[in-house]
């Protein structure tokens, strides 16, 4: 009767502890897939996407928008830089295939002057010294699987104008949706 009770016991303890380790590596390897294909997390490096984004926030990016390839302009991107362990958070300013262009201030795509309502009206010293938040150039052609990227803050971002290139759709991570920490500057991008 004792044996019994010990062996019904034991079973019970093994189908408990197995549940149990069963039930925890199916959530680790769930979150290895979520993380890896659905959405992760960084943390904004510099002042190159202010007044947008800030130094050391730390922002929700889904990574589903770059597989399913529905990044569109205007969208704030996580982006691998090719060969570097190194990340970039950028607006998509061109799409593959327009012709993109700044002329006194104004964004032309195509030829047609659009708006940029997440660049704020006034940047202090900028309109102090008279100069262009951002500097001419002329019509560049954005390659086929490519974007044109910038940041925010227009004097003081690397980007597809000065360094970064144009960004190959691969290297695309995905898009920044909300800042989640710290706590109080939660909100959703824009």
């Amino acid at each position: 009767m004792l044996e019994r009770r010990r062996l019904r016991l034991r079973k019970l303890f093994k189908t408990e502890v197995g549940s149990w380790i069963i039930s925890i590596a199916f959530a680790i390897v769930l979150a290895y897939l979520v993380k890896t294909f659905i959405i992760s997390f960084f943390i904004v490096e510099g002042a190159s996407m202010e007044p947008t984004l800030y130094n050391n926030e730390k922002v929700l990016v889904n990574k589903l928008a770059a597989y399913s390839g529905s990044v569109d302009r205007q969208d704030i991107v996580v982006i691998r830089d090719d060969g570097k362990d190194k990340y970039y958070i950028k607006r998509i300013i061109g799409l593959p295939g327009e012709k993109v262009e700044y002329k006194n201030d104004s964004l032309y795509i195509n030829g047609k002057q659009k708006d940029e309502p997440y660049l704020p009206d006034e940047q202090g010293e900028v309109d102090l010294l008279k100069m262009n938040k951002t500097g001419d150039f002329d019509p560049l052609k954005v390659p086929n699987d490519h974007y044109f990227v910038m940041g925010d803050n227009r004097l003081n971002s690397r980007d597809s104008r000065n360094g970064l290139g144009y960004i190959d759709e691969d290297d695309i991570v995905g898009t920044c949706e909300y800042v989640i920490l710290p706590f109080e500057h939660a909100r959703k991008t824009d």
